[in-house]
This record gives structure tokens, C-alpha cells and sequence, in this order.
């Protein structure tokens, strides 16, 4: 079973219609519509379509950050709902290279289905090796999604004030250092955070980098003191998945990350 990354190649030959569920995560941030648009004119045929707003967040409230966890209820229906259940395979793609889809990943880990991949390399990857889309949209068969236990954890606000962790931005260093912000409504960073942006884990072609360069990139953390953040939760779990290819522990994530930090005025911000 695929855990962490999988190949256009190895879904290709190995993907099973009973067995393994594909899941379509393309979104856009700026322009919620689109991903479900792409999905509807082509996808990789069989795949189910996951919103990030939607499906793979709860609903915002005034003292939460854009993408909170959502309920497990909700979210453990969706899953049996397009068909993820017992040890089935999931394989989750977008077009950004895994910035999306690898909320979808860490929400199944976290819920304790480790039989999930991310494409590498997105849907891009798999048309450039040839490989069919269709526009066909077909509902799954329902299966019965159960929470496990997992080592994937989550940690809050409160969590991060009294606790002493090593916060890991994944943004990209123009808004870590708050000279743009064209997302969130305060620019900057939390005081004593690294900068690590998600696309660092990727070679030019958009594949991720091998486990072993992705192993010098991340050894020098703790595993058990890190805590990874973004804009909102999302782009943050590339980073927690970048790890896992590495071959260490999964580190926390910090779901509220900076759009909820900058909710209380009162807490501290760095920019520069």
C-alpha cells in the first residue's frame, strides 16, 4: 500500500476500480469555483471531487482561522459517502503539486486511514505520461468510514501560547515577511517561526525531491517540538508530508495557523 507518494506510473498500472478510491482536491484560493470547474471539464477517470472550503474544512467562525478542522461526523460521512472504508486505497491529486491534496492525506492520516498517497506531480504529471482524462462523473459505492487511532495530531491556539514549539511557516517568504499579503487582512509572521515554504520540497518539474534530499532538508528539527503552519492549514501539510517521505515521525499542525493567529490583535507578530 501506498502511504505517503505515489507515481502517475505506479497508479497507472496498479490502480484497482474495487479497491482504491481517486480523489480530485484542485482549489483555488482566490477563486473557490475553479477547482470543481477543472473536475467537471476533466479528471482522472473514476475520481471523486473534494472542496477544500467544503469537504475538507469545517465552517469559519469568528475566532477561528479560513480552514478549520471540520466535524468528524461531517467529515467521516463524506469519506464513506464517496467510497473510503477498511483498507482501501486513496490516491488525492491536484494541479499545484500537492499543496491541496496533501490536506486530504493528512486529514485520512489523521483519522487514522494510512492507505492514502499523494500524486506526484499532480494531474499535470499524469497527462504528460500520456495517460487518459474524462469527463465522466460517477458516484462510488458507499463504504463505511471508521476513525482510527493515529500518530498525526493537532494543535490549537492555546497550545501554541503556552507551549514552547518550533513553529514552521509554509508560506511563501514574501508573505512569511509580510511584504505582501494578498490572502489574509495583517502581513507578518509569529515571532521565532522558520520559514520553510512548501514549494522547497519540490524539484523544478514539480515532483517532490528524493527522500534522502528531503531527509537534509528537515533532519535538523525536532520531530517531536515542531509544529507546521501556513495561511490557514493547507499548504502546511505538504511540509508535514515532506517529512513522512523522509522517513521521520509526522510532526503536529497547527490547523488554525496565521489567518487564525491574527484574529486577537493582542498576539504577537514579526514581519521582516
Amino acid at each position: 500500500m501506498y502511504t505517503t507518494v505515489i507515481s502517475a506510473k505506479a497508479l497507472n498500472e496498479n490502480y484497482q476500480p474495487l479497491n482504491w478510491i481517486i480523489l480530485d482536491c484542485r482549489f483555488d484560493l482566490l477563486n473557490p469555483e475553479k477547482g470543481l470547474s477543472l473536475y467537471l471539464q476533466s479528471h482522472i477517470a473514476d475520481a471523486q471531487y473534494a472542496n477544500l472550503n467544503q469537504q475538507l474544512a469545517g465552517s469559519m467562525t469568528p475566532n477561528s482561522g479560513r480552514h478549520p478542522l471540520p466535524e468528524i461526523a461531517a467529515i467521516t460521512q463524506f469519506f464513506s459517502n464517496i467510497g473510503i472504508g477498511g483498507q482501501k486505497q486513496v490516491v488525492v491529486y491536484d494541479d499545484c503539486s500537492g499543496g491541496i491534496a496533501a490536506r486530504a492525506w493528512w486529514l485520512l492520516q489523521w483519522l487514522g486511514h494510512t492507505n492514502v498517497a499523494v500524486l506526484d506531480g499532480g494531474i499535470q504529471t499524469w497527462i504528460a505520461n500520456g495517460y487518459s482524462v474524462d469527463d465522466q462523473v460517477s458516484g462510488a459505492e458507499q463504504a463505511h468510514f471508521v476513525r482510527r487511532s493515529s500518530a498525526f495530531t493537532a494543535v490549537t491556539t492555546a497550545q501554541i501560547c503556552s507551549a514552547d514549539y518550533q513553529m514552521v511557516d509554509a508560506r511563501a517568504t514574501a508573505r512569511f515577511k509580510g511584504e505582501v499579503e494578498p490572502i489574509d487582512p495583517v502581513a507578518g509572521h509569529i515571532p521565532g517561526a522558520l520559514n520553510k515554504p512548501f514549494t522547497d520540497n519540490l524539484t523544478d518539474s514539480g515532483l517532490f525531491k528524493s527522500p534522502a534530499e528531503l531527509l537534509d532538508h528537515w533532519q535538523a528539527l525536532d520531530e517531536d517540538d515542531t509544529v507546521h503552519m501556513c495561511g490557514s492549514g493547507a499548504t502546511a501539510c505538504h511540509n508535514i508530508l515532506a517529512m513522512r517521505i523522509a522517513g521521520l515521525k509526522p510532526a503536529k499542525l497547527y490547523v488554525g495557523s496565521w489567518s487564525e493567529w491574527i484574529k486577537d490583535s493582542a498576539r504577537p507578530i514579526e514581519t521582516g
